[in-house]
């Protein structure tokens, strides 16, 4: 008798709905010229939707210059890039948005990938195997795909607890051996929304000899002097040996990179199956891409309106009494704490109010930790603030939530 292998699939696809897990895509349409605004396809019906939880932190996804410069990528080489890297699809817009994301982390080399998760999950685990008996210290709150890379690495770990230096150098002490080591964090935790300590991970690694891997993927664009990233705001980036990164949020469209020595580059790229074997983004994404990096280079003024969105986005949830997160970054998490209230709450909010933000459970965040994870961007207004504190305040109340002391 055969394995009940579909009846196996339906039952596992019903407790993600008794839990509350179970995810449903949100059917939207952004429009172009009006961001955060959307059409959301839902119930036989259209309508406009707010977006709140967007990662395209600075809107470049809708910038002028982004668009125009896709729009002559398509018209100069077509649709795809019709191969891998090294198999005719490097394109010249590959070539110069390399060298672009390499001037700005100040290092020598950079290699493009198509996501940030295949970027950390393809370097870290390139980078163990190549050392011999290598040793990963990685933050306990580190991204999935940094996880995923460690262990396929398959090279010994140690996990230290989330940002506790003490921890780090306990675990570097006891497995201070003439062995390669490196530490893996991050520099903006996005469900926290709290910064790694960059300077002072570079004094121990220096202590203890090891290397420095730092994704910068919610830094990049939106910190540090030309969006180069918090290291680069806490003047700690030349101690860092491999930047990660993605140009899927702050730049607006898709893709990862890795940017250091030559050497280390050079190495992922000879060595990485997950580069080696992947098709090349399309020119378009990289002339895009190439587009953004430079505007965001010589422009404050989207950093700048972020920040002062989500400060005044915080003060307004903490007055209403919503448990709010106290970030210090531009991410407004706002904790609920049950992972079918917190779909309800959202599901509320796109139905009521118009407001469309993703519950955020497990496993992306600890059972009992569930969120809303808000994400205020240049173009929301003050009116588009206040029109969401007040949904949620509504919300919160229909829900009987707690309220913050």
């Amino acid at each position: 008798m055969a394995f009940p292998y579909f009846a196996r699939f339906q039952d596992v696809l019903a407790g993600l709905k008794r839990e509350g897990r179970y995810r449903v895509f949100a059917d939207i349409l952004r429009k172009r010229g009006s961001f955060p605004t959307a059409d959301f396809y839902g119930d036989d019906a259209r309508r406009q939707v707010t977006v709140w939880c967007s990662n395209d932190y600075l809107g470049m996804g809708q910038h002028p210059k982004v668009l125009a410069a896709m729009h002559e990528a398509i018209d100069n080489a077509g649709a795809g890039a019709g191969g891998t890297r090294n198999i005719s699809g490097t394109t010249h817009y590959h070539v110069e948005l390399e060298r672009e994301l390499a001037d700005l982390h100040h290092k020598e080399a950079a290699l493009l990938f198509s996501s940030g998760y295949v970027s950390n999950d393809t370097t870290l685990a390139t980078l163990a195997k190549l050392l011999p008996s290598a040793v990963i210290f990685s933050d306990e709150l580190n991204h999935a795909s940094m996880i995923e890379g460690i262990r396929h690495s398959g090279a010994a770990k140690h996990i230290f607890r989330h940002n506790d230096l003490a921890h780090l150098e306990e675990l570097l002490r006891a497995a201070d051996l003439p062995l390669p080591k490196i530490i893996a964090f991050e520099s903006v935790y996005s469900m926290d929304g709290d910064f790694g300590p960059t300077a002072a991970i570079c004094d121990l690694a220096d202590k203890y000899g090891a290397l420095t891997y730092l994704d910068e993927v919610h830094g990049v664009g939106l910190y540090g002097p030309r969006g180069a990233g918090v290291a680069a705001r806490d003047g700690a980036m030349d101690r860092i040996d491999i930047i990660e990164g993605t140009l899927a949020k702050a730049f607006g469209l898709m893709g990862g990179y890795i940017a250091g020595k030559a050497e280390v580059v050079d190495c992922v790229r000879s060595f990485a199956s997950g580069f080696i074997f992947t098709t090349s983004l399309a020119p378009a994404i990289a002339a895009g891409a190439l587009a953004s990096v430079r505007h965001l280079k010589q422009s404050d003024v989207e950093r700048k309106t972020v920040y002062e969105h989500s400060a005044l986005l915080k003060a307004m949830f903490r007055n209403a009494g919503l448990p709010v997160v106290n970030s210090p970054s531009h991410i407004v998490p706002v904790l609920v704490g049950d992972a079918a209230l917190c779909k309800s709450v959202a599901d509320a909010l796109l139905r009521d109010h118009a407001i469309y933000v993703q519950p955020i459970n497990y496993p992306t965040v600890p059972r009992g930790k569930e969120r809303l994870r808000f994400t205020p961007s240049p173009f929301h207004t003050h009116r588009m603030i206040d029109e969401l504190v007040q949904a949620l305040d509504t919300v919160w109340a229909d829900h009987h939530l707690q309220r913050a002391a």
